[in-house]
Order: C-alpha cells, then sequence, then structure tokens
C-alpha cells in the first residue's frame, strides 16, 4: 500500500467561487483573523504579566489561548491566500501538515477543556484543598497529557491519510485539508477507515461532551452550599467555560458522529469551529472574568 504518488497536490474550492463574494470573506476573514490572534495574545500576556492571575485557572486559559492562536493559523493564512488567489492549490505535504496542525490543537483543546473542569471542580467543591491538589506539577502534567491526547489523536489521523492511496480526483470542496474530503477522494473503499475516524472524532467529541456537561452540573450542583457571593463568582466563571464548550462541541459531533460523507453545510460549519470559536474564547473568557478585565486596564 502506502502513498500513491499520482497526487502531488489537491484542489480547493474554497467557500465560494464568485470573487466578489470572494473579497467580502477576505476582508470578513482577515478582521477575525486579526482578532483572534490579538485577543487570544493579549490573554496569553496578561496572564504572564500578572501576578494576581498566578492560579491554575488562568495558567490553562493562557495555554487555551495560545492553542486557539496557533489553531487558527493552520487554517486562516491559506483560506486568505486562496481568497485573493485564482489558483487554489495545497501540496499533498502542505494537506498533511495542515490536517496534522488542525488535530494536533483542536484534540489538545478537547482535553484542556476536560482540564479546566477538573480545575473549577477541585476549586468549588475541594476549595481548602486545591491549591495542594492542582500544584504546579500536577498542572504541568495535565497540560503534558492533554498535548499528548492531542499528538497521539493527529498523528492517527495523519498516518491514515498517508497510507490511502489517491490516484486521481484531486478537487477538494473544501476550503481546508480534513478527513472526510480526503477520504471521499481516495482510491480505495475506505467504508473502514471512516468508522475509526468516526470513533477517532465523533465518539471521543461525544463522551468529552457528555463527561463535562455532567461535571459541570455537579459543579453547580455543589453550589448550593456556597455563600451568595462565591455562587456569583462560581456561576460565571462556569457559564463563560460552559458556553466555550458548547461552541466547540456541538459543530464537531455535527461533523463526525454520522456516517462519511460530503453536506455542502460542513464547509460553513468547520468556517464555525476554526474561525468563530476560536476568535470568542477570548471575548467569552474577558468578559465576564473581573480579574482578566482587571489585569488588562492596569
Amino acid at each position: 500500500m502506502g502513498h500513491n504518488n499520482n497526487v502531488t497536490e489537491f484542489i480547493l474550492l474554497g467557500l465560494t467561487q464568485d470573487p466578489a463574494g470572494q473579497k467580502v470573506l477576505f476582508v470578513m476573514f482577515l478582521f477575525m483573523y486579526i482578532l483572534t490572534i490579538g485577543g487570544n495574545l493579549l490573554i496569553v500576556g496578561t496572564v504572564i504579566a500578572s501576578p494576581s492571575l498566578g492560579s491554575p485557572m488562568y495558567f490553562f486559559l493562557a495555554f487555551l489561548s495560545l492553542m486557539d492562536a496557533v489553531y487558527s493559523t493552520a487554517i486562516l493564512p491559506k483560506l486568505l491566500t486562496d481568497l485573493l488567489c485564482d489558483k487554489k492549490t495545497i501540496s499533498f505535504t502542505a494537506c498533511l501538515v495542515q490536517l496534522f496542525v488542525e488535530h494536533l490543537f483542536g484534540g489538545s483543546e478537547v482535553f484542556i477543556l476536560v482540564v479546566m473542569a477538573y480545575d473549577r471542580y477541585v476549586a468549588i467543591c475541594k476549595p481548602l484543598h486545591y491549591l495542594t491538589i492542582m500544584n504546579r506539577q500536577v498542572c504541568i502534567l495535565l497540560l503534558v497529557v492533554s498535548w499528548a491526547g492531542g499528538f497521539a489523536h493527529a498523528l492517527l489521523q495523519v498516518i491514515s491519510v498517508y497510507l490511502l492511496p489517491f490516484c486521481g480526483p484531486n478537487v477538494i470542496d473544501h476550503f481546508a485539508c480534513d478527513m472526510y474530503p480526503l477520504l471521499g477522494l481516495a482510491c480505495t473503499d475506505t467504508y473502514f477507515l471512516g468508522l475509526t475516524v468516526v470513533g477517532n472524532n465523533g465518539a471521543m467529541s461525544i463522551v468529552v461532551f457528555i463527561l463535562l456537561l455532567v461535571s459541570y452540573g455537579i459543579i453547580l450542583n455543589s453550589l448550593k452550599t456556597h455563600s451568595q457571593e462565591g455562587r456569583r463568582k462560581a456561576l460565571s466563571t462556569c457559564s463563560s467555560h460552559i458556553m466555550v464548550v458548547v461552541l466547540f462541541f456541538v459543530p464537531c459531533i455535527f461533523m463526525y458522529v454520522r456516517p462519511v460523507s460530503n453536506f455542502p453545510i460542513d464547509k460553513y460549519i468547520t468556517v464555525f469551529y476554526t474561525i468563530f470559536t476560536p476568535m470568542l474564547n477570548p471575548l467569552i473568557y474577558t468578559l465576564r472574568n473581573m480579574e482578566i478585565k482587571n489585569s488588562i486596564e492596569i
């Protein structure tokens, strides 16, 4: 088996073929990209610079923001250039790199969101032991585990595509390299591989999503015993976490929990979780978080 060298590049059809539409999208996405990078790096910088944001929650938030910045960089610059060019191609290698980066950061983000839920659980349900449980070693370990999980997840995707034979059709009706469009172009029956993708992406998304919702349920339930002020603070952090989780997982679940097929709407859903979510995350976290707001103003 192994990679057939007939296909050295793919042609991306992008979001629209209409030149005027492409210009509008270019301006819109450029603005969003600047906002995403600016917003996320602002959070990273603020957390690093502010002694008051030394708690594990902000440590993870800074990494989430860093990941969102890189994640959107895996997608947007290429999309922006393609919107200006007539010939939208991506080499086989670049396609694999994009697939890898996208799933490495997307996968790690899934794990980081779980870690952040655990962090909130400890902070709210075991406040007296919080700093002992979430000590620096534990935080770094959890971060490493998140990266390792994302890495394993991305590696599986890339290896499975690399081993597929591509022998003719090389037009991808999408603006980025992703699993389903690529499986559709392979010159072999990808039914079984498709199921593993559904397992690797879809099942992971559903399980984690349910896990997160249950854990936030437990956290919110335990707030009954807290003071009014404590309750308000915990609610505002948790609600922002829950918003980010929903924004990230719902489109992912729609994309991957179904038989392998490519719907025209997929491209727009991908826009949602590769472009909107990374842009919204810093907004959601900062708007709902007094400590960060105050640190930015200083």
